[in-house]
Order: C-alpha cells, then structure tokens, then sequence
C-alpha cells in the first residue's frame, strides 16, 4: 500500500504539474499588460537611434510603423536595425488609414525638428492618440500654449523625453530638497552639453535643425539650455522665475549659424539658477548643483552625487538609489502614464511644466536678442 500510495502520488504530481504550469502561465498573460503600441513621426532627431537600439529589450511598448518621407533616411534606418519596410509609411495621416484599428498606436513617438512637434501633436490629438516628443517642447511660448490647449480639447496626454528625467541622481537630489535635509534652496547650477553636434559626429539630418533657428528654436541655448530649466522648474514645484536674463556666444561661426555657448540666469524671490549650455564644453557633462541653506546635493552623471548636510564635518559621496521601474526610462514612463498607473503632474516631463519651460526658453531668447533682463508675466490658464 505504501508503495501503491508513492507510485499514485508521483503519477498524480507528474498529471498536475503540466496543469499548474499552463495555469500560471494563463494567469501571467492576464496579469501581465499587453505591449502599448507606438508609431514613430519623423527620423531626423538622431535620438530615435536610441530608441530603436533598445527596442528588441522593451517590453512595454510595440512599434507598429514609422512615418518618415524622406526614402533615403528610411531606408538607411531600416538596413542598420533590420526594420521591415511595411513599417513605413510617407506621413502620418497615410500610417493611420492604413493600419487596422486593432493595430493602430496608442501612443507617438515624435522625432522630428522641433518646430515640427506642434504639427505632430495637433495631428495626433485630432485622432485621440496621446504623444512623447524629444526635448525641448517647442520652439516658442505661443507653440507651447497651442499645444496645451490641443491637448487638454482632445483629451490627450503630451510628455517630454529629458534624458535628465532618468537619472537616479536628479530624483536623489530632489528627494533631499523634498525632504528638507538641504533647507530652502538657495541656488542651483546647472551644467549640460557637449564638444558639439559636429564635433561629435551626429548625422547631417540631425544637424540641420540644429544648425536652423527656424527649425531648432536656437542653437545650444535651447539644445542643452532646457535641461537646466526644465530641472529648476521641477524643482520649483512649476512656478516661473520673476526675470529672465541670458546671454548666449557664437564662438565657432565657421561651423554654426546659431548660438553654442549660453548661460541662462532665473530669478526667483528667495532663489537664483545659474544654467549653461554648450556646444563647446571639452567632454560630454550633464551634472546639477542643488545649494540650500543648510546643505547642497551635487549630482555627477546618471547616478552619483556628492551630498554635505548642516553639521556634517565632511562631504559625503554616494550612488543614489535606482529608480523604481516605471520611472527609469522614458517608454516605461509613457506605458505607466497611458495606463492610469503614473499621474504625471508637476513631473519634468509633464506638459505644465514644460509649458513653463518654454516661456523661460523663450524669454531667454528674447533676453540675448535684446541684451536685456526680461520680466515674465503670469501666464494665463488657457
């Protein structure tokens, strides 16, 4: 009987397992939300080499076309990532009507010019579909309030892709304001660029609108300027600084139209934030100075930081906390937004605060321009 009683045992284990195992995996898929469909808008922005590099490893989101005109430029992308051509499609009206309801994006993925983000939002949003563009938002103040009215008519989500957003070290340094170990902020230095777009070999496409005012807004003022701003705004929980003052450099005229070296100054009642941008840095930095008045956290790259508190004897340096999944890349961010799951309100990618983003950037432009401090005014909620 006890070897009776094994042998049915194990006969029944070897019956249930396969059972347990379909069931789990039944229960996995249903839990387990499906990809959130993307298409891409334009290819001249060389960050969507970015993206397509790291889609074979993404898991929340599933390409389902690219609208792209410019043959040559997608038919290069598609020999380097192996890309099927019936991802392609001329426009994105044509990638629309075209696609099955059942295979039509959720969401857009915009890497055009950046005077070419309006155009895509108002598209996207006249077919209810929520939109991710590169940095900055737009290139002016009115854009950026036509955008935040199209989306708030259409009822869609618009979000900005910082690189600065995913780094453990920009949230380490918020917490610590957040928190109150560096007192009231005081003053923040912001640090962004590179050699230059040139110099560092970024194809001619992306180098167009970035060498056009028309098309890029400025030159490094608004390529690496945002960064800086964007963080403040954070930072200040979306209010406006009271004055704008910037001045901006054209040191490499024999390579550039525009500006390539800016440094951004923003006033606030109790508190400066001194930004600077460049195509002229020596190497590649994007790193942040946070100074209160009773601490300071300085963030060096994606993940380390140098923190001092009141009464330390000593600075501190440290490697911040990994961000929590959904906050720790820009598709995730997007799936997690869509979803219902991320409230994106007062985050550097909102839209909000991107809009303040932009009156500063515009400000800023209009302060190297005239050579003059420009006072904001309060913008109108509309």
């Amino acid at each position: 009987m006890r070897s009776f009683h094994s042998c049915s045992m194990f006969c029944i284990r070897r019956i249930l397992s396969p059972i347990l195992l379909v069931s789990l995996t039944a229960t996995t898929a249903l839990t387990q939300p499906a990809p959130l469909r993307v298409a891409i808008v334009g290819m001249v922005h060389g960050h969507v080499d970015g993206f397509l590099a790291a889609l074979p490893g993404q898991k929340d989101v599933e390409l389902v076309g690219i609208a792209e005109p410019d043959r040559a430029l997608t038919d290069r992308y598609a020999k380097r990532f192996g890309l099927s051509q019936s991802l392609f499609y001329p426009d994105i009206e044509t990638l629309l009507r075209a696609l099955p309801e059942a295979r039509r994006p959720q969401a857009i993925l915009v890497y055009t010019s950046i005077a070419g983000h309006r155009p895509a939002i108002e598209t996207a949003a006249r077919h209810g579909i929520s939109v991710m563009v590169e940095k900055p938002l737009t290139i002016s103040l009115d854009d950026a309030l036509a955008i935040r009215r199209t989306a708030r008519e259409h009822h869609i989500q618009v979000l900005v892709n910082y690189e600065t957003t995913w780094y453990a070290s920009n949230a380490a340094a918020f917490r610590e304001s957040e928190e109150g170990r560096l007192g009231e902020i005081r003053r923040v230095v912001v640090h962004d660029g590179h050699q230059g777009p040139k110099e560092i070999g970024v194809g001619p496409e992306f180098l167009d609108f970035l060498n056009d005012p028309a098309k890029g807004g400025a030159g490094a003022l608004y390529d690496f300027g945002c960064y800086g701003v964007d963080l403040m705004t954070w930072l200040m929980h979306g209010k406006a600084p009271l004055s704008v003052t910037a001045v901006a450099n054209h040191d490499k005229p024999n390579i550039y139209k525009v500006d390539d070296d800016a440094t951004v100054i923003l006033a606030y009642p109790k508190a400066q934030a001194v930004i600077l941008g460049s195509w002229n840095w020596p190497f590649s930095r994007k790193d942040m100075e946070v100074y209160g008045a009773t601490g300071y956290a300085i963030t060096v790259g994606p993940d380390r930081m140098r923190i001092r508190h009141e009464h330390d004897s000593e600075e501190q340096q440290t490697t911040a906390e990994r961000l929590p999944a959904q906050h720790a890349d820009s598709l995730s961010y997007l799936a997690g937004v869509l979803r219902g799951e991320i409230k994106p309100d007062g985050d550097p990618s909102a839209l909000d605060t991107n809009v303040v983003v932009m009156q500063i950037l515009d400000a800023a432009r209009t302060s190297v321009r005239t050579g003059k401090t420009v006072v904001l005014t309060k913008l109108a909620d509309n």
